[in-house]
């Protein structure tokens, strides 16, 4: 069981002050935090890509090299690559470029991204959504299987046989479909045999069990072994000393940011009664101390057959010294909980069918 971060390194203004940091030194935060994440044991980190004022990373790829060098064994994605606004021949060489100087920690999770900024930003149309991330992954996908490329497609010049480079360590460099719950999604990784990352981010987490399990009837279908097949999924949280202090610390921010979405996606206010109830263990939210925000992650393990575990933190704004001590709580005290559990729930025959 795999256990990390992911951060949309947003620039929003701090609760307590209400002072917002620049792009640059939030930048320069998360790759401390990265730094912090290797050295208590945490086994991957994700940067998601945004185009807008308060988020600070649009090429996660950057963000992630400026920590390679500075790290060992943590692996490094993006969270999402927003798939459909993008080149896929720039994402396969920046990754490759991550994995060459990490060492062979790269990864990359694709996705047609929540938000829609980087669609006019580079001049893609909206009514090409789906089509655009189809062509764009089946192009990544060829990149990666081979050191030269014959393709032709709709909406991107076609490349006559020629070399991509630089090429990565990994052999193939890993892909993964990220999916917000789409049934369609689902089935498409399991076919390609692509590990799948799901944000599970509302709800009750029990309501993706039967995701996970159309995803692996759909590898076996194709041909692969759904067993070799990773899951992820992508929650919001905070660890801290205390839960309800823990609480206390996560709500306001986390109300801030989910109410900024919400009124452009027409969603009703979030409250602290909602994110309460999330907090339950039959909800999507990871908020507490390290007991508490363990037992969590090994329900969710058990119950929905996830092999990897991204706490997103912070949502919003918080204090660099909190989120500091939230990696390392969650390193050093979080996930070698989660891992003896799942190691003594698999030797007793604990199998998510």
């Amino acid at each position: 069981m795999e256990i990390g971060i992911s951060t949309f390194v947003e620039t929003t203004p701090d609760m307590d002050t209400g002072k917002v940091i620049g792009h640059a030194e939030r930048l320069r935060e998360v790759v401390e935090e990265i730094i912090l994440a290797d050295r208590v044991g945490l086994d991957v980190y994700g940067v998601g890509e945004h185009h807008r004022k308060d988020y600070a990373a649009s090429s996660p790829a950057v963000v992630l090299a400026a920590a390679a060098h500075e790290t060992s064994r943590i692996r490094l994605t993006s969270a999402v690559t927003v798939l459909s606004s993008a080149d896929p021949v720039r994402v396969f060489q920046d990754f490759a470029t991550l994995d060459g100087l990490s060492g062979g920690r790269a990864e990359i999770m694709a996705g047609r991204g929540s938000f829609i900024e980087s669609f006019p930003l580079f001049g893609f149309d909206l009514n090409d959504y789906d089509e655009l991330f189809d062509e764009s992954l089946e192009l990544l996908l060829k990149l990666r299987e081979s050191e030269k490329v014959e393709w032709r497609g709709g909406h991107r010049p076609a490349i006559p046989g020629l070399g991509v480079y630089p090429r990565p360590v990994q052999n193939p460099l890993p892909v993964w479909i990220a999916s917000g719950g789409n049934t369609e999604s689902v089935i498409r990784a399991g076919l390609l045999g692509l590990p799948l990352a799901l944000a599970i981010i509302g709800g009750s987490p029990k309501q993706f069990a039967p995701l996970t399990r159309l995803y692996k009837q759909a590898a076996a279908k194709a041909g692969h072994d759904p067993a070799k097949l990773a899951i992820a999924s992508h929650s919001h949280g905070f660890v801290g000393r205390n839960t309800e202090a823990a609480a206390d610390r996560f709500f306001p921010s986390t109300q801030a940011s989910m109410n900024v979405i919400g009124r452009e996606r027409g969603w009703a206010p979030y409250t602290r009664a909602t994110f309460d109830a999330a907090r339950s263990l039959e909800g999507a939210l990871y908020v507490g101390d390290p007991e508490t925000v363990a037992e969590k992650i090994i329900h969710l393990r058990k119950n929905v057959g996830v092999t990897r575990f991204f706490l997103h933190m912070p949502l919003g704004s918080m204090p660099h010294a909190e989120v500091m001590a939230a990696i390392e709580l969650l390193g050093k005290e979080v996930a070698p909980r989660v891992r003896e559990e799942v190691a003594r729930w698999e030797a007793a025959g604990g199998v998510f069918e």
